[in-house]
C-alpha cells in the first residue's frame, strides 16, 4: 500500500494531519528546531494560515482563546527549551479552564537526544502534571497516528491540552504513509434511571440551586438548558468566568459564583438543599476555598453532572454523579418537567439581589469604571467579546459587565495574567466581525502587550482598556489586608499607554474623566485600527467594594493599631 503514496517530508505530512483535522488556524513563534513543518505549511497557507507572533506565551494564549471561541481544538507550534517553557503559561491556562489544546514543540534529533543537548528538555517530565498526554512522535511514518491521537484525546471527556514533541531528524525524514481521518469525539449520554433520578430529587427540593460551568459545551446546548430553566423557575449561577454560559439578562440568573463573589449569592449556595452543578469542577475559587461545599460530603444534596468522569468524586462526593457530554444532557433535560412553583419567589429574590450587586457604586476618582464597565455592558452589540486577564482591574467587569451569549467572555479560570491582549487578538482574527475588547491592568496588560503587535501586522482592530493605578493592586490589596502600610514589590512605574500604542502603529487616547470614556471609545472604533484607551484610575479605588486605605485601616484595627 506505502507504495502507491507519495512519500513526504515529516512537516509536510504533519501540515497535511492538520488539515485532515480541520484545522483553520495556528499559532506561533518561529523556530530551527521545526523549520520543515514551516515548509509543509507554507504548501497550505492558504487553508491554515500561521499567525506570527511576539512571544510563545502570547501565542498560547492566542490558540486556547481561539479554542475556547470556536470550540475547535487550538494549535501552537514553538521552538524547543525557552519556546517551550514561555508557552507553558498557556498549556495551564488550558488545563484548568479545561480547553482542548495541541502544542507542538520542536526537540533536538535523536542521534544527540539525552546529553542536554542545546535547549533539550525532557517534554514527558517538564508537562506531565499539566497535560492529558504527552508525548514525542520519533519515526516520520507514525505522525498521522499520533496527531490523530493528539485530537481526540484533547476533546474526549474533560477537554484538556497535549504536547506532542518533534524531533528535528524525524521532521526532514521522508515516508510514504497515508493520512488519518477527521477526528470522532465520543459524546456519552447520561442513563434514563439518571434522569429519573434527579426528576425525584427536583421534586423533593425546596431550595435548588444551578451552577454551570467547565469547556465541552456548546450554545445550542445552553440555549436548550436555559429554556428549561426559566420554565422551571430554577436560579441559575455561573461558575469563575463562565458568565457568559446563561444570559444574564434572564430572570432565573443570579450571577456568577467567584472571586468577590455576592455574599447573599454565597449564603444561598450554602443555604441550597439540592444542588445541580453541570460542568464546573467545584475548585477553589468556585467553592469559595472549598469552604461553600464540606469536604468530601456537602451539607447540599449534590448532583454533579461532567463530562470527565475523573472528576466525579474527585473532591466532594455526590448524591446523583453523571458521566455525561453537556449537550447530551441538556437535551436529556430539556425533556424533564418540573413544577417550580414551590421556589419561584426564591428565585425572583435572589434575581433582585444580583440586580443590586450588578449596580455600580461610587468609587474614589475622576474615572468610575464601574459607570465605564455598565455603558460598555448596555452600548456593545450583543455578540461583543470581552477578553480579560487577571487582577483586581478584572472585578469592575465580572460584576457590572451583562453578558448576554455563550462565547462573548474569554478569562482565564487559572488566574493568569497577560491574557487579555492575545485573546482579544484571536478573538478578532476568529471572528473580524465582531467587536472585540481586552481589559487589562497596567501590570497585567505589560506581560503580553508586545502581542499589540500582532493585532497590527495582521490588521486586527481590537480595542485594548488598560486600567491604570500604578501597582499591582490585587498583590497591593493582599499586602494591606496581611501587613498594612509595608509596601514592598508591588508599585510599577508605567508608560505612556497610548503612546505605545500609537508606536505600534494603532490609536491610543488616554481617558482621565469617566465622561470622557464615551468620545475615547467612539474615536478608537472610528480609527479603524488597534486601539489602546488609558484609563487613569485612583490607586485608591482597589476593589468595586473597598478603598485601599479602607482595607488598611480594617487590618491596623485588626491588630490593635
Amino acid at each position: 500500500m506505502t507504495a502507491e503514496l507519495c512519500a513526504r517530508h515529516g512537516g509536510r505530512i504533519l501540515a497535511d494531519q492538520l488539515l485532515a483535522q480541520g484545522v483553520r488556524r495556528v499559532f506561533g513563534v518561529p523556530g530551527e528546531s521545526f523549520l520543515p513543518v514551516l515548509d509543509g505549511l507554507y504548501d497550505v497557507r492558504e487553508r491554515i494560515p500561521f499567525v506570527v507572533c511576539r512571544h510563545e506565551g502570547g501565542a498560547a494564549y492566542m490558540a486556547e482563546a481561539h479554542a475556547k471561541l470556536t470550540g475547535e481544538p487550538g494549535v501552537v507550534f514553538v521552538t524547543r527549551g525557552p519556546g517551550a517553557t514561555n508557552a507553558a503559561v498557556g498549556v495551564h491556562t488550558a488545563h484548568q479552564d479545561s480547553t482542548p489544546l495541541v502544542v507542538f514543540v520542536g526537540q533536538v534529533g535523536g542521534d544527540i537526544a539525552e546529553r542536554e543537548a542545546f535547549q533539550e528538555i525532557d517534554y514527558r517530565r517538564m508537562f506531565g502534571p499539566l497535560v492529558k498526554w504527552v508525548a514525542q512522535i520519533d519515526r516520520a511514518e507514525r505522525i498521522p497516528e499520533f496527531v490523530s491521537r493528539a485530537f481526540h484525546t484533547a476533546t474526549a471527556g474533560r477537554p484538556g491540552p497535549v504536547v506532542l514533541a518533534l524531533p528535528e531528524d524525524m521532521l526532514y525524514a521522508q515516508a510514504a504513509v497515508a493520512d488519518a481521518p477527521a477526528r470522532r469525539t465520543p459524546a456519552p449520554a447520561p442513563a434514563p434511571e439518571d434522569m429519573a433520578r434527579l426528576a425525584r430529587l427536583l421534586a423533593e427540593a425546596e431550595r435548588p440551586l444551578v451552577i454551570l460551568g467547565g469547556g465541552g459545551w456548546t450554545a445550542e446546548a445552553l440555549e436548550r438548558l436555559r429554556r428549561w430553566a426559566e420554565r422551571a423557575a430554577l436560579p441559575v449561577a455561573c461558575a469563575f468566568r463562565c458568565q457568559d454560559y446563561f444570559d444574564n439578562r434572564s430572570p432565573c440568573y443570579v450571577g456568577d459564583v467567584g472571586i468577590g463573589v455576592n455574599p447573599k449569592l454565597a449564603a444561598r449556595v450554602k443555604e441550597a438543599d439540592l444542588l445541580l452543578v453541570v460542568g464546573a469542577r467545584l475548585g477553589e475559587i468556585t467553592t469559595s476555598g472549598y469552604t461553600l461545599l464540606d469536604v468530601p460530603v456537602p451539607r447540599q444534596t449534590l448532583v454533579h453532572v461532567h463530562a470527565g468522569a475523573e472528576e466525579l468524586g474527585r473532591v466532594y462526593w455526590s448524591a446523583l454523579p453523571i458521566n455525561a457530554a453537556y449537550p447530551r444532557f441538556a437535551e436529556a433535560l430539556a425533556t424533564l418537567e418540573v413544577d417550580g412553583a414551590r421556589w419561584r419567589a426564591r428565585t425572583q429574590a435572589a434575581r433582585e439581589e444580583y440586580e443590586r450587586w450588578a449596580a455600580p457604586v461610587p468609587m474614589p476618582g475622576a474615572v468610575q469604571l464601574g459607570e465605564i464597565v455598565r455603558w460598555l455592558s448596555e452600548r456593545l452589540p450583543e455578540d461583543a467579546v470581552v477578553a480579560n486577564g487577571a487582577g483586581n482591574f478584572a472585578a469592575w467587569v465580572h460584576r457590572h459587565f451583562r453578558y448576554k451569549r455563550y462565547r462573548t467572555q474569554l478569562a482565564p479560570t487559572s488566574g493568569s495574567m497577560g491574557y487579555g491582549v492575545p485573546a482579544a487578538v484571536a478573538a478578532k482574527l476568529a471572528a473580524p466581525e465582531r467587536t472585540v475588547l481586552a481589559f487589562s491592568g497596567d501590570g497585567d496588560f505589560l506581560m503580553n502587550g508586545q502581542e499589540f503587535a500582532t493585532a497590527v501586522q495582521y490588521g486586527a482592530p481590537i480595542v485594548a482598556l488598560v486600567v491604570n493605578n500604578g501597582m499591582y493592586g490585587t498583590i497591593r490589596m493582599h499586602q494591606e489586608r496581611e501587613f498594612p502600610g509595608r509596601v514592598c514589590g508591588t508599585d510599577l512605574r508605567n508608560p505612556d499607554f497610548a503612546a505605545f500604542s500609537r508606536a505600534f502603529g494603532g490609536y491610543g487616547e488616554v481617558v482621565a474623566r469617566t465622561e470622557d470614556f464615551a468620545p475615547a471609545f467612539e474615536r478608537a472604533c472610528a480609527s479603524g485600527k488597534p486601539a489602546v484607551l488609558e484609563l487613569r484610575i485612583d490607586p485608591e479605588a482597589i476593589s468595586p467594594s473597598a478603598t485601599l486605605s479602607g482595607v488598611r485601616a480594617a487590618a491596623l484595627a485588626r491588630a490593635g493599631r
